[in-house]
């Protein structure tokens, strides 16, 4: 099995307020545990910046003008109250969508089976024409519109098992036919999206709310009877995964009681699908995960997975 991981210093150095807990301690946290045992053997590759082409796939042009007006050369600018641009924020998020991207290109060219993008800011949150959730671009989206545009991949999947909906996915894949977009998450919870009964235009999106306290049994039902399933009746040409670990037990943001396991159980299961409908191209997106050491072991259980090697 082969795995890229994509990593670059611009991603530690995107700036939120003091006291934010999607701060520039994650990259650096996960980054280094990447880095121990065989998981340091996993090739490294640099983004390249997304082309304003390739964001223009998901999110229209007086939006991509807007967030590139309001980077502040100093300082800090919101754009909702929870997401902010920095002086270093713009390089970040157009690496962010630029890297998965490149990890698309490498895997629809059969130079690696899989990819991770470490990366931040996150972008599952991000709608078309709206920042929220501190979410910029949807690098998610981004990707997989590039991989129909760019590799003939006309059939796209995300499937997104942070402990928040992935609003800014479903709403851009919605009347979509041959995109797809599947969701475990907890309910009620930010950003209060994700009903069972959201469907999309051509019966595309399948979200599986749990309750706040939802243990790994219950994540576990969920994705083998009806998110997975769903996956495989689609029939992907590649699969993104939208990776959020903040549904671990130790997060302080969500109410989930999910561990490590977890993440490479639903990560195997994903592999399970592509292997069988899409030569096992699979590209994965960091989301969500804010207790650092918990968000260290979760990225390197699922990156492990992905590599097919056992984290030390």
């Amino acid at each position: 099995m082969t795995t890229l991981i994509f990593e670059d210093e611009s991603f530690a150095a995107h700036e939120t307020p003091d006291g934010h807990p999607e701060r520039a301690g994650r990259y650096a946290a996960a980054q280094a545990r990447l880095m121990q045992g065989d998981l340091a053997t996993i090739e490294r590759r640099r983004p390249p910046l997304a082309s304003r082409e390739m964001l223009a796939r998901a999110h229209p042009g007086n939006f991509i003008a807007e967030v590139e007006a309001a980077a502040p050369s100093a300082g800090m600018t919101p754009l909702d109250p929870d997401t902010w641009l920095g002086p270093s924020s713009l390089t970040a998020t157009l690496k962010a969508s630029g890297g998965a991207c490149a990890a698309v290109d490498a895997v629809m060219a059969g130079a690696a089976d899989n990819a991770f993008l470490l990366a931040r800011p996150p972008g599952h949150h991000a709608e078309a024409e709206r920042a929220m959730g501190f979410c910029i671009f949807n690098s998610a989206a981004v990707a997989a519109f590039h991989a129909r545009a760019n590799h003939g991949a006309e059939r796209i999947a995300v499937v997104d098992f942070d402990v928040h909906h992935g609003n800014g996915t479903e709403a851009i894949f919605w009347d979509d036919q041959n995109a797809f977009f599947a969701s475990s998450h907890e309910f009620p919870q930010y950003p209060g999206t994700g009903r069972q009964t959201d469907r999309g235009g051509f019966g595309n999106i399948a979200n599986a709310p749990l309750p706040t306290g939802a243990n790994g049994d219950q994540f576990r039902r969920v994705w083998g009877e009806q998110l997975l399933p769903t996956l495989d009746a689609f029939d992907p040409d590649i699969i993104l995964i939208s990776a959020g670990f903040d549904a671990h037990c130790a997060d302080p943001l969500g109410g989930l009681e999910l561990v490590e396991d977890d993440f490479v159980w639903v990560t195997d299961e994903i592999m399970s699908v592509a292997a069988s409908k899409c030569d096992g191209r699979v590209v994965s997106l960091l989301e969500g995960g804010y207790d650092l050491n918990a968000l260290a072991e979760s990225v390197a259980a699922h990156v492990g997975t992905l590599a097919g090697i056992h984290p030390q």
